[in-house]
């Protein structure tokens, strides 16, 4: 059987054909990419493997004449705006050498070109190197245009994500609608179970044959053949385009490996992902920090208590921040496996731990201290580091988990986490006693702006245990989730018309929590694609007072 440790490198495999194109190239890379690079070894990777820089993948980037050689690492099709911005790099720069790298299969590209039938070679990738050169201005100079499947990212041992393809969501039920819009009366699908590869939206097909592609990847790399299950409409379509993968029917004849996979649609738990589970120090530290600029996996850790720096509004835009994917240190990757895998108690104090150990090893005078672990505390054996220059950067990664943990527990917005820990676990004890109406209308006291309804010209701050829009949407979210939890009664039409109401309440309530707020949240930036709270008060809030006159 392979091994734990072949899972948890093959990513790094994946990054030895990209790595051994950079030698003195400029490297220009995606998010989704640059992300799963984050994870596998980091820029340093590139710079040791002979990069002469990394840039982001950006129409405003260019190179000097020095800079001959350049490579793109991209997650996208070449096509649309991936292509517009290889040629606006490539127009006000020098380059004499181009190599493309994409993490989307040549059988995509034919697919996204309108050609089902299979063709030798990879005519869409030969075009495309045509065009470089012609963007270099001398079809003498070289250009490559290959496949690579850079879509892992190791998080730990016993995780590995895709944040290239975080978007990729299971099918609801809408959209079943859209897809039978499309087509013939008598070949409309009478549910999502029935729906197949080829009647999904172009985009979308797009996305799981990456998926697949990778995974097949995974396969070769680990020498397995795989035995698949899936759970959810979305899952089959997956292993069904696995299973009919031309390299995967090869590949199963000679592995040496079997394992059996898994795959199941994520709407079948929504309460495992927006569930506030209480137990677990990395859950916390990833939901209450801000995310890195382009990133779906790791977050922002402010370092600058291990600077001598003041805090003013302006010493954030001094300093980079740090984060949580600590590729260079053995001893920081053993305690994130520790924070990843252990409950809340044991991974704080495993934390205060490596922190003192690392202290004592270089001399510092640290205060072992017993008892309860303290934000302060760690912050205290932080800022240790600050006089020697060879220990902070022989530390730094414990340094930065350090950090973060402290961080996390001193953050305003960890009394709501407790709070909507407590609501859940009250929702769930009355799911099973009470009907459905009865249980929603537990979460309308929540529905108010916080701060109270004068918030916003008084001044008064809102409690920290205060529920906002965010909590909200998540609890709700939560519970409908478990809607047929609740006690089943025979309703009638008046039971009906009764939660109808209730419903027409609570989204008044919310439109009007989420109108009363200072600035959107991420969140609700992706859920009314407005940044600024002006842009949609104007138009909801009548209808929000509205509501809840009928109501």
């Amino acid at each position: 059987m392979s091994t734990v440790e072949d899972f948890t490198h093959f990513p790094l495999q994946a990054w030895e054909k990209v790595k051994s194109k950079v030698k003195r190239a400029v490297v220009f890379m995606d998010d989704g990419c640059a992300e799963a690079l984050h994870w596998s070894g980091g820029a340093a990777a590139f710079l040791e493997a002979g990069a002469r820089n990394i840039k982001q993948f950006s129409s405003f980037e260019a190179c000097s004449v020095n800079e001959p050689k350049a490579v793109f690492v991209v997650s996208t099709l070449l096509k649309g705006r991936t292509v517009d911005i290889i040629k606006d790099i490539i127009s006000v720069s020098h380059f004499q050498y181009c190599v493309v790298f994409t993490s989307v299969p040549h059988s995509a590209h034919l697919l996204a070109n309108k050609v089902t039938a299979e063709m030798d070679g990879n005519p869409v990738f030969e075009q495309f190197e045509e065009k470089l050169c012609e963007w270099m201005g001398n079809m003498n100079y070289t250009a490559e245009v290959m496949y690579a499947p850079v879509l892992f990212a190791p998080i730990s041992q016993q995780l590995i994500v895709t944040p290239a393809l975080a978007h990729l969501f299971p099918l609801l039920s809408p959209d079943l609608v859209t897809i039978n819009a499309k087509r013939p009366e008598k070949k409309k699908f009478a549910s999502l179970n029935d729906v197949d590869m080829h009647s999904l939206p172009l985009e979308l097909q797009i996305q799981v044959k990456s998926l697949v592609s990778a995974l097949n990847f995974m396969f070769e790399i680990t020498a397995t053949r795989e035995e698949t299950f899936a759970v959810g409409p979305m899952s089959r379509v997956i292993t069904g385009e696995l299973a009919n993968h031309t390299q995967a029917k090869n590949r199963r004849k000679t592995a040496l490996n079997k394992a059996s996979i898994i795959f199941v649609d994520r709407t079948m738990d929504l309460t495992g992902a927006v569930g506030h589970h209480g137990d677990n120090l990395v859950e916390k530290v990833l939901t209450v920090l801000k995310l890195l600029p382009g990133h779906v996996t790791d977050v922002q850790v402010d370092i600058l208590e291990l600077t001598n720096l003041q805090r003013t509004p302006h010493s954030q835009n001094i300093l980079a921040p740090g984060c949580l994917a600590q590729n260079q240190s053995s001893t920081a990757r053993s305690l994130w496996e520790v924070m990843l895998t252990s409950k809340h108690k044991e991974a704080v104090m495993e934390v205060r731990r490596h922190l003192v150990e690392a202290a004592s090893k270089e001399k510092l005078p640290v205060k072992m201290s017993m008892g309860r672990v303290t934000p302060e505390q760690l912050c205290s054996y932080v800022k240790l580091f600050r006089s020697s220059r060879e220990a902070l950067e022989s530390h730094c990664g414990v340094l930065q988990l350090g950090l973060a943990t402290a961080q996390t527990l001193r953050h305003p917005s960890l009394a709501r986490w407790d709070a909507c820990l407590a609501f859940e676990r009250l929702l769930l004890q009355t799911l099973g006693d009470s009907d459905f109406p009865a249980v929603l209308r537990q979460l309308l006291p929540l529905m108010n702006p916080r701060g109270g309804e004068d918030s916003s010209s008084s001044g008064v701050r809102f409690r920290e245990d205060e529920c906002g829009p965010d909590e909200l949407i998540l609890l709700l979210i939560y519970l409908y989730s478990l809607a047929d939890e609740a006690q089943r009664t025979g309703r009638d039409a008046e039971e009906e018309e009764e939660l109808e109401k209730l419903e027409r309440e609570l989204i008044g309530a919310l439109t009007l929590v989420i109108t009363q707020e200072t600035e959107l949240s991420p969140l609700l930036q992706k859920l009314t694609g407005e940044r600024k709270v002006s842009a949609i008060k104007s138009v909801i809030a009548p209808f929000a007072k509205l509501a809840l006159r009928r109501c």
